[in-house]
This record gives structure tokens, sequence and C-alpha cells, in this order.
């Protein structure tokens, strides 16, 4: 139960039941990352592009929150790094970290009113498992690096360091990837700095 008092279900989905879920997903992602600290400008097609693509990584996996009337809230995601594109890999690779026996987390979204009620733990528990009864030695994520001054710092944006480190997280500062997307519909992408975080599993 959320705090409300409705019940929450998580759900992996793969075939036609994500095909059907493609919509809100991207939805969902948008809505989510447009706001600090990715302040991505993203779009439907290019949303469901991209989820698609990714259920066809190896070991890909795909886990939704959602409340018992059936209402996506959040969704989680992972697969196989060397599934990934060569941005994704190849800091690992100059880094000496092996690639197959590294899973990495796509990402992990909720919608803000979500938040608290350790659904966030129950997505890193799912992929961890998941990782597991396949094998894997580590897992690993990256996220975008956000100055303290930015002009776009809410006032109340905690980071989510400390959440990351209780899991088990640690970032290495030194293995760090630079990825594009624009901050405003219609403006050209912009650079941004993504460092890596690793848990041994």
């Amino acid at each position: 139960m959320d705090a409300a008092g409705l019940f929450m279900s998580l759900r992996p989905l793969s075939g036609d039941e994500l095909e059907d879920a493609l919509p809100a997903l991207a939805r969902l992602r948008i809505q989510v990352f447009e706001a600090f600290p990715y302040l991505y400008a993203g779009t439907i097609d290019y949303e469901q592009d991209y989820l698609r693509k990714f259920s066809t990584a190896r070991d890909a996996f795909i886990v939704t929150a959602e409340t018992e009337a059936g209402e996506i809230v959040g969704c989680a995601t992972g697969s196989a790094i060397t599934d990934h594109h060569s941005e994704f890999a190849e800091p690992l690779v100059q880094a000496g970290i092996d690639l197959p026996s590294t899973f990495y987390f796509g990402e992990s979204v909720l919608l803000p009113e979500w938040r608290g009620h350790g659904l966030g733990h129950k997505f890193f528990d799912a992929r961890e498992q998941h990782a597991r009864k396949r094998g894997y030695a580590r897992s690993c994520f990256c996220a975008v690096m956000r100055p303290a001054d930015h002009p776009k710092r809410p006032a109340d944006y905690s980071p989510l360091d400390t959440f990351w480190n209780k899991r088990g997280y640690t970032k290495r500062p030194d293995i760090s990837a630079n990825f594009e997307w624009p901050e405003q519909h219609g403006d050209p992408s912009l650079p941004h700095t993504m460092h890596y975080w690793f848990h041994d599993l």
C-alpha cells in the first residue's frame, strides 16, 4: 500500500504487454526527465522507439509500478551493457571494466507523488535479482552531473547520491561519458557529463 492506501504492484513487461504500454511509458519518461537534473526535452516517438529497441537487448528487463487501476506511475530498465550504444560501453572498456559480467541499469523513473514509499528500492531489488539470476558480477548505471549553482536547480532539490550509497553503489568520478540531448523543444542538443556508479552483485 502507498500512503494514500492504494495498492501498488510491480509488473515485468515484454512482448505484446510492453508494446501496449509503450505510449504510457514514453509519457512517463518525458514527464520525469524534463525536470531537474536532466532537463530533457523528449518526444513520444523517440521514447517509444528507444524502449522498443531496448527490449530487444540481451537479458533486457523492464518492470513497471502500477496502481490498482492499472495506471503506470514508474518504471525501471536494465540489460547487458554489451548491447548498448558504444557511448555507454566505451568508457567502461577504457577503465578496464569487464563488459560481459556487467549488467547496466538504463533508468529508474517514478512520478514525484509516488516517491518516498519504497518503490525505488523495489526497482533496484528487482533488477539486481534479475542480474544475479543471469550470472552477472556487478551492476552499474550512469547519472548526469550538475553544478550546485546551476540556475535551474530547485531550492528543495536533493541528489540521490545518499540513496545510491545506501544501496551499495559507489560513484567512480574517474569514469564518465558525454551524452547529448535538447533541454528545450526545438533547440539543438547539448553535451552532458554522466558519471558511472557500480555495485558488486
